[in-house]
C-alpha cells in the first residue's frame, strides 16, 4: 500500500455508517472524479479512486465534512471539523466547488419543492424520466447529461428556484458565480469536468455536458486560438470574430452588439406568420428576408445561398425560422406529395464548416411544423441536397456543432385545416415575448422557458389533438441576450 492511500477497512466502516441519502450526496460529489463509474456503489467508487491514488486521508476527510458527518470525523479519522476547515481554506480542494454547490442546495429543498422542481422540468426536458420520488441531485446529474445545468450554465435551476420562491437559493448560485468569476480572471484552476470524456461527441440529440474546459482550452479561446468542445470539431473564435467587447461579456455571454445583428431568414409556407415575425425581428435589428410558399427545390436553394454569404461575417448572429407542413424529421413545403427536407440538413448549412462566417456566434432556428400523419402522407423520389453525398432517406447524423439554439413546436395539421389564416400561437407568444424589452432583460434559455409555460397553459383549453408540443436542443456555450 502506498504511503497516502486510505485503509480498505476505513473505506468499509465509513460505507456502514452512511444512510441512503449521504451515500448518494457522497456519491455525486466524486462524480467527476470517477467518471468511468457513473452507475457504480460509494464503496466501489471509493475503492477505485484509492487504487488509482486519488483518495487520501484529507480527501476522505473533506468528503465527510461535505455530507455533515462530523461524528465520523473524529470517531474513524480522528481529526475534527475545524482542522478539515483550515486544510480546505489553504490548500486544493478534492471537490469541485459546482458539486459542493449542489450538494448545499439539496439539503435545503424540502420534499415537496423537489417534486415541484421535477414538474417545472417536464416542459423543459421531455426526454428527463421523470419519478416522483427522485432527488434534487438525480435531477441535476439527468440535467448534465442533457447540457441543461453545467458548472457554468445554471440559469434553468435559477429560473426554477425563482418560480418555487426560493431567492435565498438564487442568491448561493449567484455568489458561486461571482466567485467562479474571479477565480478565472486571476487564472486560479477552472474547475474541469472529468465526465466530459466519456461522452459522446457533441451532437444536437444528445449534447454533452461540456462546461468543464481545461486552463489551456480557455487561455487559447482568449488569444484566438482554437477551441474543442468534446471531440468536435476545432471552433476558431478570433478577435475579429468576437469583437473587442468587455471581460465580462466575452466571458460569460455571446457578443450581440453588431449592426445589423445578424440575418433572419424567414420561411413561411404556410403564409400567416411572416408579417408579425418580420416586425419582430427587424425590431430586435437583424436585417429580414422573408419567402412565403416555397417548394423544397426552392428553399434549398435559398437555404444554400444564404449560407454562402460573406455578409455573416461581420454580423454576430443569424436566426432562421421555418413554418410549413411535415413529420417529426422533416418539412414539406408546398409540395404535394410528401418525400420530406430533413431538418437536419438545415442545421448543417450553417455550422462552422459549411458557413465560416457564423464561426463562434449563435445560430436560432424555431420551427413550426403542421404534422401530417403518416397515413395522409404520399412517398416520392427524395430531394437531393447539396453538402453531402449520403442519401438523405436514412437518418441523418445530426452535425457536431456548437452554438446552435433549436427549438421546434409540433401541432397537427389538422389545426391549420380548421382555422387556415390563423397564426401558430407558438410563434405568436414567441413574438410577444421578444417584443417586450422587460423580457428581452432575460436570457434566450429563460424566454424559452416562459414560452414553454405559455404554449403549454394555452394547450389546456384546447382539444388534445390541437395541442401544441415543443422541444429544445441547444449547444450554447454562454448567455444568450437580445438587445434592449
Amino acid at each position: 500500500m502506498t504511503r497516502c492511500q486510505v485503509p480498505a477497512f476505513l473505506i468499509h466502516q465509513i460505507q456502514e455508517e452512511l444512510d441512503k441519502d449521504e451515500e448518494e450526496m457522497m456519491v455525486f460529489l466524486c462524480r467527476d472524479l470517477a467518471p468511468d463509474l457513473a452507475t457504480a456503489d460509494l464503496k466501489e467508487i471509493l475503492v477505485a479512486l484509492n487504487e488509482r491514488e486519488k483518495l487520501t486521508p484529507v480527501g476522505l476527510s473533506e468528503l465527510l465534512y461535505r455530507v455533515k458527518r462530523f461524528d465520523l470525523l473524529r470517531r474513524i479519522l480522528n481529526t475534527e471539523k475545524a482542522t478539515v476547515e483550515a486544510h480546505l481554506a489553504r490548500s486544493l480542494r478534492l471537490i469541485p466547488d459546482y458539486r459542493v454547490l449542489m450538494v448545499e442546495i439539496n439539503e435545503n429543498l424540502e420534499k415537496d419543492e423537489v417534486g415541484s422542481l421535477g414538474f417545472l422540468l417536464r416542459d423543459y426536458a421531455p426526454r428527463m424520466k421523470m419519478a416522483k420520488d427522485k432527488s434534487f441531485l438525480a435531477l441535476i446529474i439527468d440535467l448534465e447529461k442533457l447540457n441543461l445545468v453545467a458548472p457554468n450554465q445554471l440559469d434553468l435551476i435559477e429560473n426554477c428556484f425563482q418560480s418555487i420562491h426560493r431567492i435565498d437559493l438564487i442568491r448561493k448560485i449567484q455568489k458561486y458565480k461571482h466567485e467562479a468569476s474571479v477565480s478565472s480572471v486571476h487564472s486560479q484552476p477552472v474547475y474541469v469536468n472529468a465526465h466530459q470524456a466519456s461522452l459522446p461527441n457533441l451532437n444536437l440529440i444528445d449534447p454533452p455536458y461540456h462546461s468543464g474546459i481545461q486552463n489551456e482550452n480557455i487561455e487559447k479561446l482568449q488569444k484566438g486560438s482554437s477551441l474543442t468542445l468534446g471531440a468536435a470539431e476545432p471552433l476558431h473564435m478570433s478577435i475579429e470574430e468576437s469583437g473587442s467587447v468587455p471581460h465580462k461579456m466575452s466571458d460569460d455571454s455571446y457578443r450581440m452588439q453588431s449592426q445589423p445583428l445578424g440575418i433572419c431568414l424567414i420561411i413561411d409556407c404556410i403564409g400567416n406568420d411572416t408579417d408579425v415575425l418580420e416586425k419582430t425581428f427587424r425590431g430586435l435589428g437583424y436585417d429580414v428576408h422573408c419567402h412565403r410558399y416555397l417548394n423544397m427545390n426552392s428553399m434549398n436553394q435559398k437555404l444554400l445561398e444564404v449560407a454562402r454569404w460573406q455578409k455573416h461575417k461581420y454580423c454576430d448572429s443569424f436566426v432562421c425560422i421555418l413554418v410549413s407542413r411535415g413529420n417529426s424529421q422533416s418539412i414539406f413545403c408546398t409540395d404535394h406529395t410528401f418525400s420530406g427536407f430533413p431538418l437536419e440538413q438545415i442545421k448543417k448549412y450553417f455550422t462552422a464548416d459549411s458557413c465560416p462566417g457564423l464561426l463562434g456566434k449563435p445560430k436560432l432556428f424555431f420551427i413550426q411544423s403542421y404534422v401530417v400523419p403518416e397515413n395522409e402522407q404520399e412517398c416520392s423520389s427524395l430531394l437531393e441536397v447539396d453538402g453531402n453525398a449520403e442519401n438523405i432517406s436514412s437518418k441523418v447524423t445530426i452535425p457536431h456543432a456548437a452554438d446552435i439554439f433549436w427549438s421546434h413546436c409540433k401541432v397537427d395539421v389538422s389545426k391549420l385545416e380548421q382555422s387556415p389564416t390563423s397564426s401558430s400561437y407558438y410563434l405568436r407568444c414567441l413574438a410577444e415575448l421578444l417584443h417586450n424589452p422587460y423580457k428581452r432583460k432575460r436570457c434566450i434559455l429563460a424566454i424559452h422557458m416562459e414560452l414553454n409555460k405559455k404554449v403549454y397553459d394555452g394547450n389546456m383549453t384546447v382539444d388534445p389533438s390541437q395541442q401544441y408540443s415543443l422541444l429544445l436542443q441547444h449547444t450554447l456555450r454562454k448567455k444568450l441576450f437580445f438587445p434592449t
